[in-house]
């Protein structure tokens, strides 16, 4: 099974931590979550205003811990032990999993993190991610295309805002159907 990944985090540096992070499958299932421990101190402006502001929790007072299933939709709150535990859960569904992600070098580190390491994630998931950016390159495109016009999704709704995990999961999914000439499944 293919799934399409995407994190978000407290930027570009050694010590960053998760925010979000989402995965879109092509069988129609998602996994949301959000992060109470991610490192506040490493918050600036660009995060507060274009990821936190797209948070279902985190940009709420009093949000509680816990995990919810909507309509296809796995949603999880808490720290990274909770997170892990669901999201382990739910990706037992499958006897095989491929990762796709759109730039994948910071995200990948991160989710591997949430195993304890590379050598701990889960062993029906293969073990190096796969970028859309070099697909794009292979296709002849330009790997900094905006992925919003090469896909056509348009930003609608609390998760669905460019810099949520959610919506640039989908976003990833669409741009690689549309590079391998196929439509996803419902």
């Amino acid at each position: 099974m293919n799934l399409y990944f995407d994190a978000e985090f407290t930027g570009l540096h050694q010590h960053t931590t998760l925010i979000s992070l989402a995965f879109v499958a092509d069988d129609g299932h998602a996994f949301y979550a959000e992060f109470d421990d991610y490192d506040r101190s490493q918050i600036d402006p660009w995060l507060r205003e274009n990821v936190l502001a797209h948070c279902r929790w985190l940009n709420r007072s009093g949000a509680r811990p816990g995990h919810w299933e909507e309509e296809g939709l796995t949603l999880c709150f808490g720290n990274r032990a909770q997170v892990r535990a669901r999201l382990e859960e739910w990706l037992s569904r499958w006897e095989a999993v491929e990762i796709w992600a759109d730039c994948p070098a910071w995200d990948w580190v991160l989710f591997c993190e949430l195993f304890g390491g590379a050598l701990g994630i889960p062993r029906h998931i293969y073990y190096l991610p796969f970028d859309l950016t070099t697909l794009f390159k292979a296709r002849g495109l330009s790997p900094d295309i905006d992925r919003g016009s090469y896909t056509g999704l348009q930003a609608a709704g609390e998760l669905a805002q460019p810099h949520n995990a959610l919506f640039d999961a989908h976003q990833v999914q669409a741009a690689w159907h549309r590079l391998m000439g196929e439509k996803a499944e419902p």
